[in-house]
């Protein structure tokens, strides 16, 4: 008969409940874990449309409109040629892609019909005050102009840098170019009231108490949007051929 008092029972019984309970974490995890992916993936559709501002209803979900609307996608690399593999521009690590030197780059570029034409969306990665911040930007089919954008964040200050996921905030990007008249990329500057540039430069206003959050939107954009400048220029030069 089995002492149960024992600590060789003790030692047993613990042993068969932590394996217990470990298989049946492990189908638990197994039997959710597409629910997750898919969720995780629904939400970066909602993110990419966001930037080409369309978003989700009750009728039209989120990955059906994605389907509807983003109709290619595809990878360039910083001289702007289309890369043939098997990569699924999808599954592209942004925050990955923003240590390697710009030639080294996947750049993923998404294709999207809106009511008011043809828009290239592209995504951004960058460091705000607390953690990494990110988004994609949508491009008219001129290469220059920046149609709508959506950013987010990890963990910024509620009510100051994590201001940059409102609309309020990333609307004043809309309209606003990133190459000046002699051809070259200036990105879009993120200033604070009264410090605006007298040069010209497209800029936005700062998330009031937010400027650490602020300034790591302009360097995103900055860091993250240069690489495409060729690709970019491409999209302009087959916009002037077609007119």
């Amino acid at each position: 008969m089995i002492n149960r008092q024992s600590n060789i029972y003790t030692v047993i019984y613990a042993a068969l409940l932590v394996i217990v309970v470990g298989v049946t974490l492990s189908l638990v995890y197994q039997a959710l874990r597409p629910s997750q992916v898919e969720n995780m993936a629904n939400d970066t559709r909602r993110q990419i449309l966001a930037a080409a501002r369309i978003y989700p209803t009750a009728d039209k979900p989120v990955n059906v409109l994605y389907d509807e609307h983003v109709r290619d996608s595809f990878i360039v690399n910083s001289s702007g040629k289309r890369i043939n593999d098997d990569t699924n521009p999808f599954d592209v690590n942004i925050g990955e892609q923003v240590k390697h030197p710009e030639s080294e780059r996947l750049l993923p570029v998404f294709v999207c019909s809106t009511e008011n034409g043809t828009k290239y969306i592209l995504p951004v990665y960058g460091a705000g005050l607390w953690g990494p911040i990110w988004g994609y930007v949508a491009f008219d089919d001129n290469g220059d102009t920046i149609y709508g954008a959506y950013f987010a964040h990890q963990g910024e200050t509620p009510g100051l840098g994590a201001e940059i996921e409102k609309r309020e905030f990333s609307s004043q990007f809309d309209g606003k170019n990133v190459f000046n008249a002699q051809g070259d990329f200036t990105s879009v500057l993120v200033v604070k009231a009264g410090r605006e540039p007298k040069d010209g430069t497209p800029y936005v206003n700062a998330v009031s108490g937010g400027t650490v959050t602020s300034t790591g939107v302009q360097n995103m954009l900055h860091n993250s949007l240069e690489p495409y400048t060729s690709f970019l220029k491409s999209l302009s030069h087959s916009d002037t051929e077609t007119r």
